[in-house]
């Protein structure tokens, strides 16, 4: 009686008496056959365009369909699909190595199976039932000092058994003020954040960009839009000027107009609040007078520049807004 195949791997079983000679040799294939099974890896691209990819498995050879790690690879420019034969049962391991945003579907020829989204470039562990693959959803996965708390890391829904952390596809809620604590290096201490106790509407803050610069502050802008910036109040004074300049809010400058006439100008694009000091450093603005640039903003309600002719004056200059500009706030 001649030799026949296993259903699933194809190892020939061999009947008792035959293969006087061979034996060996046929034992050594199905070593090999099992070793490719248990843990063959294999890339296999399937670059192009929409098309199905067969991956087969033949009697007592290797063969791609076997490997325990299948990487697809290669540039896809249409929705893919990869089928296994009918009638396997066995576990796989695939990884999705492809380029291109398009779907990718590993399935048995006439059942069904488990898609790859358009950026999921990730791996699954799956399984045919000798019909269809199926996704092992291994990141489910029972709490194990047995609070029946379970995570899972699929599509969507609650990550516990309370549902207090549930996830719709795109955001992660914490219900019931629960906190998000970002622990220490050995989790002894954490940080946490959480809501108010009573929120009477839905509020989202929207991180910057970008890191602010330092001693500066996260600010919102009303709207729920979170800036870096300047703390206001208070005066950063700087060293003395002697020469035009222009200033920036929050400063304060001593001007020395003793070897002549300038001008400081106003800063541009100011905002409500922004103050800028200047004071007569060596008592001169009586004969060398300082001139404040307005730079295109209103000064007490005027557009022009003001000129400070007073021997010792020391002025601070607040921002009021578009209509009247800068306002004298102390002279």
């Amino acid at each position: 009686m001649a030799s026949s195949y296993s259903t699933d791997l194809k190892l020939e079983l061999m009947v008792t008496g035959e293969n006087s000679g061979t034996w060996g040799d046929k034992t050594n294939t199905n070593l090999n056959l099992l070793q490719q099974a248990i843990a063959g890896y294999e890339a296999i691209s399937i670059a192009g365009g929409a098309q199905t990819t067969a991956l087969a498995m033949t009697d007592a050879t290797i063969s791609n369909a076997r490997n325990a790690v299948i990487k697809l690879t290669g540039t896809i420019t249409g929705n893919q699909i990869v089928t296994i034969p009918n009638g396997i049962e066995k576990t796989y391991i695939i990884s999705n190595g492809t380029t291109g945003a398009f779907t990718v579907e590993f399935k048995t020829v006439s059942g069904t199976g488990v898609t790859f989204a358009t950026d999921d470039k990730g791996v699954k562990l799956l399984f045919s039932d000798g019909t269809d693959v199926v996704d092992t959803q291994l990141g489910v996965t029972t709490d194990p000092a047995g609070s029946d708390t379970e995570i899972q890391f699929n599509n969507a829904g609650a990550f516990g058994a309370s549902s207090n952390l549930t996830w719709d596809g795109t955001n992660v809620q914490v219900g019931a003020t629960g906190e998000v604590r970002f622990a220490d290096t050995d989790n002894s201490n954490y940080i946490g954040l959480k809501a108010a106790g009573t929120v009477s509407s839905n509020q989202t803050f929207v991180l910057p960009t970008a890191d602010g610069a330092a001693d500066e502050f996260l600010k919102t802008d009303g709207s729920g839009n979170l800036s870096f910036s300047a703390v206001s109040g208070g005066t950063s004074w700087q060293a003395v000027k002697t020469t035009g300049f222009t200033a920036v809010a929050g400063e304060g400058y001593f001007c020395d107009t003793s070897s002549g006439a300038f001008t400081a100008t106003l800063p541009a694009t100011p905002t409500l609040g922004d103050e800028v000091t200047l004071v007569d450093y060596a008592g001169t603005f009586d004969t060398n007078n300082l001139t404040v640039g307005r730079n295109s903003e209103n000064i007490q309600g005027s557009a022009a520049d003001l000129t400070v002719s007073i021997e010792r004056a020391g002025l601070t200059l607040v921002y009021s807004g578009s209509t009247y500009g800068w306002l004298l706030k102390d002279k």
